[in-house]
């Protein structure tokens, strides 16, 4: 009974010792969904810009992937004309960090970023891919804003219980309203 029993132990420290060593990754991300007004009021800026530049950079033990964004309309939160968002992972040398949710984006497209600004100053995409829409025929004068639907964990956080994500398209004439209307109906700016 004793062998066994040491045998049971000898067995689990080393399936803990594989989990901590990462050899079996268990990683996943559980999101609350946000509705369209979510994204809206708790957002701290909401722009129109291109991504203009790309680069990595260690904060503590992960990697984060800055990009540089070009801003060509803001709809809230102070104008400006160049922001920094940070997005969980990225590569840096033979070494690459995937971070579930996170969205990789390409210098020369363009989005409309749902933002939230810390106290640090670190600006962020709300909800990760949930807080970007991708404009196409971005030449158009009144392009397409796309949101892809998420793969990930959903919740709904009146029940926290699981939902599915739906992908979102309308004319970018329509989020701007719809933007506008929200930020004048909750009277915040």
């Amino acid at each position: 009974m004793e062998g066994a029993l040491s045998q049971g132990v000898k067995g689990c420290l080393t399936f803990a010792l594989l989990v901590a060593s990462g050899v079996l990754p268990l990683r996943g991300a559980t999101l609350e969904r946000l509705s369209m007004d979510d994204l809206i009021v708790k957002s701290t800026a909401i722009v129109r810009g291109t991504v203009s530049s790309t680069w990595t950079a260690y904060r503590g033990r992960d990697i984060y992937t800055h990009y540089k964004i070009q801003v060509s309309e803001s709809f809230k939160g102070p104008a400006q004309q160049v922001v920094e968002i940070m997005v969980p992972g990225g590569v840096i040398g033979a070494l690459h960090q995937t971070v579930a949710g996170s969205p990789t984006l390409a210098p020369g497209d363009s989005y409309v970023f749902f933002l939230w600004t810390s106290n640090q100053g670190v600006t962020w995409i709300m909800g990760l891919t949930q807080g970007l829409f991708r404009l196409s025929g971005s030449d158009a004068v009144d392009p397409t804003a796309t949101r892809a639907a998420s793969g990930e964990l959903m919740l709904d956080p009146a029940t926290a219980r699981p939902v599915k994500d739906a992908a979102l398209s309308m004319k970018l004439s329509a989020l701007r309203t719809r933007i506008a209307g929200r930020l004048k109906a909750g009277g915040v700016q």
